[in-house]
């Protein structure tokens, strides 16, 4: 689904371990590495989006996890000229997204890339909080620091044990770079 101001409607998931600890995943055939998200369908609530999402390109259920918050707003990236599909209609010239911060209630053996016909992901690791900051590609690069700032603090209230040394000075070294 599109906006009027050509933002697709989307979701993205941060989905962490009890050691504070994201799941990174390897899209299918690259290099590049990126939560999970994916678009909001025309009249889906982004909370089954989320979990439609969820199980599609991960494999996990919601019964898998525990919802701790969300994105109070909308956070917006703009695609490079040469993502734009210009003979697309309508035009779509970016993500508006909802995030979503979960953790991980089951086995990390539910994960599994092979529920949805056209699987996304093909390889995943759990990473420092902060890291995808450095590895995701340039453009989500942002939009990945407002979902993380505004979400991690959540995961201190919830009481996952997320180094505090390493997650506020990771926090601090890419604010001031």
């Amino acid at each position: 689904m599109i906006d009027e101001e050509g933002y697709r409607l989307n979701v993205g998931i941060i989905l962490c371990n009890d050691e504070g600890r994201v799941f990174w995943a390897r899209r299918i055939g690259m290099t590049s590495w990126q939560f999970p998200q994916g678009g909001i369908q025309a009249n889906e609530d982004p909370d089954a989006a989320m979990f439609r999402e969820l199980h599609e390109e991960v494999g996990l259920r919601q019964e898998h996890v525990q919802v701790i918050g969300r994105t109070r707003d909308w956070l917006r990236y703009q695609l490079p000229e040469r993502y734009i599909r210009r003979d697309s209609h309508p035009l779509c010239i970016g993500q508006k997204q909802l995030w979503y911060i979960l953790r991980l209630i089951s086995d990390e053996a539910d994960i599994r890339f092979d529920c949805s016909d056209r699987p996304e992901f093909d390889a995943w690791c759990w990473v420092d909080y902060w890291r995808p900051l450095r590895d995701v590609v340039y453009f989500k690069r942002e939009v990945y620091r407002q979902a993380l700032t505004e979400l991690g603090g959540l995961l201190i209230s919830e009481q996952v044990p997320v180094n505090p040394r390493g997650f506020l000075s990771a926090q601090h070294r890419i604010a001031t770079e």
